[in-house]
């Protein structure tokens, strides 16, 4: 009897293919490691982004376009790292 736990298009993959879905999985979950990072990174910058929007002239503003470089950063790795990821959970 065919494992019910597995979605459908999961149960007669060969090998290989399992060993590339298995792949395309750690890869996402690397992805969303990364993504993590960008996000801690990013809050820490917020420490400093607040003070350089508001005490730098003009549009110099270093430290408040590193913050918004990491969340943008942040969110594209999540977004890709949760595509590839998708599919049941192996655990």
């Amino acid at each position: 009897m065919a494992n019910m736990l597995i979605p459908a298009e999961e149960r007669n993959m060969t090998p290989n293919q399992v060993e590339a879905l298995e792949k395309r999985r750690q890869w996402g979950l690397n992805y969303q490691v990364i993504a993590g990072q960008f996000f801690f990174f990013a809050v820490l910058l917020t420490l400093w982004s607040g003070q350089d929007a508001t005490y730098s002239p003009g549009w110099v503003h270093p430290m408040f376009y590193y913050n918004v470089f990491a969340v943008l950063a942040g969110l594209v790795c999540a977004t890709y790292g949760t595509y590839l990821k998708r599919g049941k959970p192996t655990f």
